[in-house]
């Protein structure tokens, strides 16, 4: 899938339009491939000027949207690469179908939205309909404790969801929070699902959310005059599950996450929460939320080790059996898949769909050197550690022989401020944290000295071999550590 639309590739001459698609970028990998093409990836750049980014959208549903939900990131997106934008206008693109893709639009967010909520009472108004405000996010009913495999990497978090589910039988919450933090693809969501069909089986009043459903949800009941009604209906359920709060926003939505957390745990209800970070690095949040967040039990579910990696793919391949009974893979071919493909549970299904496919078009017997081609495309080069801003200034701090503090304060002898340009460049070369994120966790500086210093390190290096070859050191050494 091409990054950019067509017709803003082929405009190579409009201005911005690179900043723009590295803006973009950055975006993606903020928020994921799903999310990205929902919404930000019909957007056009249309001048950025007086501090102003004037962007377009192709409905008016996506505008308003973004507009309620994203504006400040994207905003943080382009400042990241220019520096200058405070403010982001968004206005709909002229086009004669647009009332039709408006409407489509609408019924695919209603579609996504769909609720399964656990155990409705005959009298609940239909979970369909797109005002409902306070419906859950669809339930898998694959995703059971049943169908989860533990191993090494995930058994703490598998111990503590069969905890709480257990405990749902009458005793008091064990863990309330039960914070979940993993990488995309090991799956946490498994886990929070298996949890909320487990509560549903006890006849518990329990709500799946994701942070995009609930955002939704509160927008829709303060536009509808129904707030205190979403309120009630959130503060008097047993169970809560909320996935994905790394996307959780805004601060009047965060201050009513807040307070309905508060009550639920106060009140001795089960609440678990999954985000791809552990709690302290949900910069976008309250401190009040993630210090309550960090006060239960919070459980990292790290890479799958190869051993539970093979189980997975056993299980996928007997599961795809059912379907294509001539399907055979032998421990050869499964072994290899497992120590090649590392990076996530959903990269493994992807596999096993590949090498069903050039199973069925080939009709030839899976051998490695088969199996190699078929999923080429999903051998990934190691990626590197997510380099944290409090890493590059302990790191700079040491090796220039200052402290952390001296670099977050506001001196500004020589000896100080070198390393914390450098530390500055190394943040924004390194993290996808926007200038003005950089400048916060600097002792609270405007962005602009954080584009300051980094023009001023990216002219020295230009001239200064040593210091070249001093960065790329610390790059290295940051990349490269455990």
């Amino acid at each position: 899938m091409p990054d950019e639309p067509i017709d803003v590739i082929a405009d190579a001459k409009r201005p911005h339009v690179d900043s723009w698609r590295r803006a973009k970028a950055r975006l993606r990998a903020e928020f994921g491939e799903d999310i990205f093409s929902s919404w930000f990836g019909a957007l056009e750049v249309e001048s950025v000027a007086d501090h102003v980014a004037r962007l377009t959208a192709p409905t008016k549903f996506i505008k308003s949207w973004i507009e309620s939900h994203y504006v400040q990131r994207i905003a943080d997106a382009l400042n990241a690469e220019l520096g200058d934008v405070t403010r982001v206008a968004i206005a709909v693109r002229s086009s004669s179908c647009a009332p039709a893709r408006d409407t489509s639009q609408r019924a695919e967010i209603q579609g996504a939205d769909t609720a399964v909520a656990a155990s409705p009472p005959p009298s609940q108004a239909d979970p369909r309909r797109a005002d409902e405000p306070l419906a859950g996010s669809p339930l898998d009913k694959r995703l059971t404790f049943a169908s989860f495999l533990a191993g090494r990497s995930n058994q703490l978090a598998y111990s503590a969801a069969r905890r709480i589910a257990d405990a749902l039988q009458g005793q008091a919450p064990v863990y309330s929070p039960l914070y979940i933090h993993a990488a995309v693809g090991l799956g946490k969501t498994h886990l929070l699902q298996a949890i909320a069909q487990a509560a549903s089986q006890e006849g518990k009043r329990v709500i799946y959310l994701t942070a995009e459903r609930f955002m939704h949800g509160f927008v829709v009941a303060l536009k509808a005059q129904t707030a205190p009604a979403f309120k009630d209906s959130l503060r008097s359920i047993d169970v809560l599950i909320f996935d994905d709060a790394q996307f959780l926003q805004g601060k009047s939505i965060q201050h009513e996450f807040c307070h309905a957390l508060n009550s639920l745990v106060d009140a001795g209800r089960q609440v678990v929460v999954a985000a791809d970070r552990p709690p302290i690095e949900l910069e976008a949040l309250e401190e009040r939320v993630r210090s309550r967040l960090a006060g239960g039990l919070v459980v990292e579910m790290s890479a799958l080790d190869e051993p539970l990696r093979l189980r997975i793919l056993e299980a996928r391949v007997a599961a795809a059996r059912q379907n294509h009974p001539g399907f055979d893979v032998s421990p050869a071919v499964l072994a290899y898949v497992a120590r090649t493909i590392s990076s996530n549970g959903r990269d493994l299904d992807g596999a096993v769909n590949r090498l069903v496919a050039h199973s069925s078009l080939t009709g030839a017997t899976l051998s490695v050197e088969a199996a190699e081609i078929a999923i080429r495309d999903l051998v990934r080069a190691h990626e590197p550690k997510r380099v944290k801003i409090e890493d590059i200034q302990k790191l700079v701090a040491t090796h220039y022989s200052v402290s952390r503090s001296d670099i977050l304060s506001a001196r500004r002898t020589a000896t100080v401020v070198k390393p914390r340009q450098i530390a500055m460049f190394l943040s924004k070369s390194l993290t996808l944290r926007s200038l003005p994120e950089i400048g916060r966790r600097f002792g609270g500086r405007d962005h602009t000295t954080v584009l300051h210093a980094v023009r001023k390190i990216d002219g020295l290096l230009k001239t200064d071999r040593a210091l070249s070859e001093e960065l790329e050191l610390l790059k290295r050494m940051l990349q490269e550590s455990d």
